[in-house]
């Protein structure tokens, strides 16, 4: 009896450990699949995608106040000059909507017609560029750029929206002169520093549509200066 007992009780003791210690394998086992897993999984704030750039509606924006982007002049140049013209244009298409009510002057009201369809179409074709080249980059605004700051400060939107007749056809000749003169500044130094030959017709497109249309404004500006 004691021997069988002896006998068993041994057994029991091997099979005992072969238990704990099967487990103890499975336990690190789990422990390494679980570590391997979350260093596989990218948390929320690792997987999250970067802004891609200024894409949506800003005719709300107080543009005198704008900002560069953060970091904006170490992106590319043809970024820069995308998101910058991007804002840009968006401003000149702000100023020109209030026209259609508030102009007196139907020449007035064609040419900012023109200027909503035209820099609407050009916005279009940037943002288009902007995500075939530059799909997932943060914002590259830079208010730095040439002629960028000098023909935002002169925006005056409450203002203009306020005003109506000749009191709004001068304020707004007086406004988008000078903007248009920051978009063709903008666009000559992209004439020789864009890479994309794409953004180089696009520049000189905008440098030939914007003196005419300066040459205009100046003309109607003499010639409506004492109208009431």
């Amino acid at each position: 009896m004691n021997s069988a007992f002896r006998k068993y009780g041994t057994l029991f003791v091997v099979l005992l450990f072969a238990a704990l210690f099967a487990a103890a394998c499975n336990t690190a086992i789990d422990t390494n699949s679980n570590v391997a897993t979350s260093r596989a999984t990218p948390s929320p704030a690792a997987s999250a995608t970067p802004a891609t750039g200024m894409s949506g509606d800003m005719s709300g924006m107080n543009h005198g106040a704008m900002q560069s982007s953060p970091n904006a002049a170490s992106a590319p140049y043809d970024l820069q000059f995308i998101d910058t013209m991007i804002a840009h244009h968006q401003g000149a298409v702000d100023m020109a909507r209030p026209t259609e009510t508030k102009a007196q002057h139907a020449e007035l009201k064609e040419m900012a017609r023109n200027i909503i369809r035209d820099q609407e179409r050009e916005i279009n074709q940037m943002k288009q560029w902007r995500e075939q080249w530059y799909a997932g980059k943060p914002q590259a605004m830079n208010m730095e750029m040439p002629g960028m700051t000098d023909s935002m400060k002169g925006m005056d939107m409450n203002n203009l929206n306020t005003a109506s007749g000749n009191a709004f056809d001068m304020m707004f000749l007086d406004m988008m002169t000078p903007h248009h003169q920051g978009a063709i500044t903008m666009a000559r130094e992209a004439l020789t520093r864009a890479e994309h030959p794409e953004i180089k017709r696009l520049a000189q497109q905008i440098i030939s549509a914007q003196e005419r249309e300066i040459a205009q404004m100046k003309q109607w500006k003499a010639a409506w200066g004492g109208t009431k």
